[in-house]
């Protein structure tokens, strides 16, 4: 029973507590009358916690309500104040068309004649922001674009820049000067000498280095500046860049001018070097590639090799004994092994010595002679599989866009060229390494018949 009613009491007191929003924790009523008395208790502080809320929400009423009045008057001023600023506005407008319309009636045909210098100001503005000699002078467009924008009459002063600036830059344009500027990607922001031709062409030294440099215009601000190619032209172009940048003051010497003014100069940007052409081949040319320096190699190895064994073929023949380490010495010690046989069968000996001897100088130039054949039809494969690759391209694409086209034809082209390239060296060294092997076979074969006269003319006295 006791256990049952503190549970009871538990309970209610929870209940209670949540009712009037109490968080406290208390502990089990002990009896009703203690219960009871608690519950009255938490009756009467809610009871003064909702009054206390009355109050304040009462109080904070009166105050929303005055600032909701006050709010009202001001916007009640403002809206006055909008409405006499759109009537002023009104007013100015059409004093501004009225003034507008006197203007143009005091100018007459000035006001023609200013519209036209302003238009030329704007336009001869934009050229000079593209012309290349702005990086030496730069803001030489800045009062021209002033001028352009002006609302009002220009002042003799303002109208002189045209032609000054028109004068300047034909002056410019003939002349071949060298100043210290700023190159975007060049020199970490740092001033190096610049080399401008005209209004054509522009290159910096850097580190003792001709690098072609463009007058272009950056995608984010708009602003032009010289920027380093990142693919420079050829050598000789560059070794023309230098011979300008050496030559003395008056010296005429062999130059670079782009008449496109860095557009001709912007194409080699495009042009692929000798790893990107080796790529185009695809796997046929570097399968060419690798047969041409293998070939090579034991092609250079086997001339080296054939011009010892000459060197040595040499020195044997002014020696009167045999040597085992050339093949002129093998073939002497063939001969002091059958001097007592008889001429026919002397002759059958060296022959046979000759004969042993042949394949060592003759290896590998089947090999040469084979893989100075199998580089062009390697080539035309390529050019085959490449004109597959191109036809296939086609049937799927069409001929709209020519650079579709452009991988299989250079793949095509590319495995001609290295397919040629492998061959022409390859059948000189087979044609050298071959020249001295039959070098040697004739001084052996001269020296034998020698040997078999002499052992002839020995029998014959005997």
């Amino acid at each position: 029973m006791k256990t049952t009613m503190k549970m009871l009491a538990a309970a209610v007191s929870l209940g209670v507590a949540l009712s009037a929003g109490a968080v406290a924790q208390t502990q089990p009523a002990g009896s009703l009358n203690e219960l009871l008395n608690r519950v009255r208790s938490d009756a009467r502080e809610a009871s003064a916690d909702n009054a206390a809320r009355l109050r304040e929400f009462q109080s904070s009423t009166n105050t929303q309500q005055a600032q909701l009045n006050s709010a009202r008057g001001t916007l009640a001023s403002l809206e006055r104040q909008a409405t006499q600023l759109s009537a002023d506005f009104e007013n100015n407008q059409v004093r501004i068309d009225e003034l507008d319309a006197e203007l143009r009636q005091r100018q007459g045909a000035f006001g023609e004649l200013f519209g036209a210098a302003r238009q030329s100001a704007g336009e001869f503005a934009a050229m000079i922001d593209q012309s290349l000699i702005s990086g030496q002078f730069p803001g030489r467009a800045d009062a021209l674009e002033t001028l352009s924008n002006s609302r009002t009459l220009p002042t003799r002063a303002e109208l002189d820049f045209i032609p000054r600036r028109v004068i300047e830059e034909m002056i410019q344009q003939q002349q071949v000067v060298t100043y210290n500027g700023r190159v975007t990607g060049l020199g970490d922001g740092a001033a190096v000498p610049i080399t401008r031709v005209g209004a054509f062409v522009a290159f910096t030294n850097y580190n003792n280095n001709q690098r072609f440099a463009l007058w272009s215009q950056s995608e984010n601000t708009g602003a032009y500046s010289l920027t380093d190619m990142a693919a420079q032209p050829p050598a000789n172009f560059v070794s023309a860049a230098s011979a300008l940048f050496n030559a003395d003051t008056g010296e005429i010497v062999e130059g670079v001018v782009d008449p496109s003014r860095g557009a001709l100069l912007n194409i080699y940007k495009d042009v692929p070097d000798l790893n990107e052409r080796i790529e185009q081949s695809g796997n046929v040319g570097k399968v060419i590639i690798g047969l041409l320096v293998i070939s090579a190699l034991f092609g250079i190895f086997r001339m080296i090799s054939l011009l010892m064994t000459q060197a040595a073929v040499g020195g044997q023949k002014r020696k009167s004994s045999g040597s085992k380490g050339n093949p002129l010495g093998r073939v002497m010690l063939a001969y002091e092994g059958a001097k007592d046989k008889d001429v026919e069968t002397m002759e059958l000996k060296l022959d046979e010595a000759i004969l042993q001897e042949t394949p060592k100088l003759e290896f590998g130039l089947n090999f040469l002679k084979l893989a100075a054949g199998i580089a062009p039809l390697l080539g035309l494969l390529g050019t085959v599989t490449g004109m597959i690759k191109t036809f296939t391209q086609i049937t799927l694409f069409g001929t709209g866009d020519p650079r579709i086209m452009a991988g299989g034809i250079s793949e095509a082209l590319m495995t001609t060229v290295l397919g040629l390239i492998a061959a022409i060296p390859l059948l000189f060294i087979h044609s050298f390494a071959q020249s001295f092997a039959r070098g040697v076979q004739q001084v052996l074969e001269e020296q034998a018949a020698g040997m078999i006269a002499r052992h002839a003319e020995e029998r014959a006295q005997g």
